[in-house]
C-alpha cells in the first residue's frame, strides 16, 4: 500500500494561532477558556467558551480581495492552511503539479452574523432603489456585504477559499458528520492518495458555533456546561463532577503526501497516517450507544489497517503509546469512551495515557478531530504527553490513565486519536513516527 505522510500543520485555536504557542501553552496546562464577548450572553445558561482571539486572517493570504468576505470558518481555514503550507516548504515550490494536489475538509455551515444580517436588511428595506426592483435589491446587497463583511457560508465555502489561494485543482471533498468530520476527512483524504487519485491533499477542518443559536441549540440539548464559577475550570473531561463539554472553535489543518511525492521533492515527513477506522452506532442521532461498539469498531478497523494487535505488547509496553481522546465532559462520553478502549485493549488498557485537549480549549467541533491530531503529532516530536486538566475529582468508575493535570515525559512513536460526532459516526485514526 502506498505509504502517505504529513509535511505540514497548522492550527487556530483559542490557545493561540500558531503552533509553538498553543503547544507551549498546553503543555502548561493552560486554558484558552472565558466568558463569551462576542455577543451578549449574560442571560443564556452557558456564558462562556473557547474563542479565537486576535486573529487578522487577511495576514494568513496572499491578496485578501480575491476572498470575498469570507466567514470565520473561511478565515480560520486560511490561517490554518497557511502555517501547514509553510511547514510543508510549498510557499517555495513551484514545480506542483495543480491537477494532482487536492483538498478533503471536515468544515462546519458560516456564522450568521446577526448585527451584520440585521444592519444590511434594515438599510435594505429603507433604500428606494430596493422597492423597485431587484437589481437596486442586487446592487445595495453587494454594497453592504463588502462593507458590513462576513455573513452565512455553506460548509463548502472554506474549501474554496483555501482551493483557491493555493491553486489546487485536483480531488475537492467536504463532509459534515458532526464532531467527527475533520478526523473523517483526514482519514479520507489518506484514501484518495492510497487510490493514487492524487500525490498531495491538504486535509483537516474548521468550524465556529459560537453565535446565539449555536448556543442555545447545544444548552437545549443540555449538552453544554453550565458551570458557575472561574470558566477555565469548567471544561472537566473524565472528573466525576464533569456537567457538559464547553464550546470551542477554530481550525486545524495538514499536508498529507504520498511518501514518494515528499522524497521526490525534498520535504521531511513529520508522521505516517497508518490507519483509519469509521463506523456507525446505528442507534441514537445525539446519543452513543451504551456498550461503546461503534467507538470500538472504529478503533479496531484503525488498528487492524495500521497492522497492531491491541492485546500484544512490545517491548513491554503497549503498541499505543498514547490516545487522543474525544474526551467532551459529558457523563455518556467520557464514560462510553472509556469502556470502548476497555474493550478494544483489554487488559492492557490501564496502560495506554490517556487526555482530552478539550479541557484546555473546548470543543471545536468539526475542527476537533485535526487539532487533535495534530497534538499527537506534536506528542511525538517531543516525547511530551499533554494534560487533561481540572481533573482534580476522579470518577471512581473510570480507572484509566488519564494524564491529570500535569505533561509527561513519554517516548511517543504511536498514537490513535478519536472523534465520535452526533448521528453515531465514530472515526479513529492512527498515526506513527516516521521511519524511513
Amino acid at each position: 500500500m502506498t505509504r502517505v505522510v504529513i509535511t505540514g500543520m497548522g492550527w487556530i485555536t483559542p490557545l493561540g494561532n500558531d503552533l509553538t504557542t498553543v503547544w507551549n501553552r498546553m503543555c502548561k496546562g493552560e486554558s484558552g477558556i472565558a466568558m463569551i464577548d462576542r455577543f451578549e450572553a449574560s442571560n443564556f445558561p452557558t456564558k462562556f467558551a473557547g474563542q479565537v482571539r486576535d486573529f487578522d486572517w487577511k495576514l494568513h493570504v496572499q491578496d485578501y480581495t480575491v476572498h470575498h468576505s469570507p466567514a470565520r470558518n473561511s478565515q480560520y481555514a486560511l490561517g490554518a492552511a497557511k502555517q501547514a503550507w509553510e511547514q510543508a516548504g510549498l510557499h517555495d515550490y513551484n514545480d506542483l503539479n495543480s491537477d494532482r494536489a487536492g483538498i478533503y475538509l471536515g468544515a462546519g455551515e458560516g456564522v450568521l452574523d446577526f448585527k451584520v444580517y440585521s444592519n444590511i436588511t434594515t438599510e435594505m428595506w429603507e433604500d428606494e432603489a430596493c422597492k423597485v426592483d431587484t437589481v437596486g435589491w442586487a446592487r445595495l446587497a453587494s454594497e453592504q456585504l463588502d462593507k458590513w463583511g462576513e455573513i452565512e457560508q455553506e460548509p463548502n465555502v472554506p474549501l474554496w477559499h483555501i482551493a483557491r489561494e493555493y491553486g489546487l485543482q485536483g480531488p475537492a471533498f467536504n463532509c459534515l458528520t458532526a464532531c467527527a468530520a475533520s478526523t473523517q476527512a483526514i482519514g479520507e483524504a489518506t484514501n484518495v492518495l492510497h487510490r493514487g487519485d492524487a500525490d498531495l491533499m491538504i486535509s483537516g477542518g474548521t468550524h465556529t458555533m459560537l453565535h446565539p443559536l449555536g448556543v442555545t441549540g447545544f444548552n437545549r440539548l443540555t449538552a453544554l456546561s453550565t458551570f458557575d464559577g472561574d470558566p477555565t475550570k469548567a471544561s472537566k473531561p473524565f472528573s466525576r463532577d464533569r456537567g457538559g463539554f464547553v464550546m470551542g472553535e477554530g481550525s486545524g489543518m495538514l499536508v498529507l503526501e504520498t511518501l514518494e511525492h515528499a522524497q521526490n521533492r525534498g520535504a521531511e515527513p513529520l508522521a505516517e497516517i497508518i490507519g483509519f477506522g469509521s463506523s456507525a452506532d446505528a442507534y441514537r442521532i445525539t446519543d452513543l450507544h451504551p456498550d461503546g461498539r461503534g467507538p470500538a469498531a472504529a478503533m479496531n478497523g484503525a488498528l487492524a489497517q495500521a497492522g497492531i494487535d491491541p492485546l500484544e505488547l512490545k517491548h513491554d509496553r503497549p503498541q499505543v503509546h498514547y490516545i487522543s481522546a474525544h474526551g467532551t465532559g459529558t457523563q455518556e462520553n467520557d464514560s462510553i469512551e472509556s469502556m470502548a478502549i476497555k474493550k478494544v485493549f483489554g487488559e492492557h488498557a490501564k496502560d495506554v495515557p490517556i487526555s482530552s485537549i478539550k479541557s484546555m480549549m473546548g470543543h471545536l467541533i468539526a475542527a476537533a478531530g485535526s487539532v487533535e491530531l495534530i497534538t499527537c503529532i506534536m506528542s511525538m516530536q517531543t516525547n511530551t504527553l499533554v494534560p487533561t486538566i481540572n481533573l482534580d475529582k476522579p470518577d471512581p468508575e473510570l480507572d484509566l490513565d488519564y494524564i491529570p493535570n500535569e505533561s509527561r515525559e513519554s517516548k511517543i512513536d504511536v498514537c490513535m486519536s478519536n472523534s465520535f460526532g452526533f448521528g453515531g459516526q465514530n472515526n479513529t485514526l492512527v498515526v506513527r513516527r516516521f521511519e524511513t
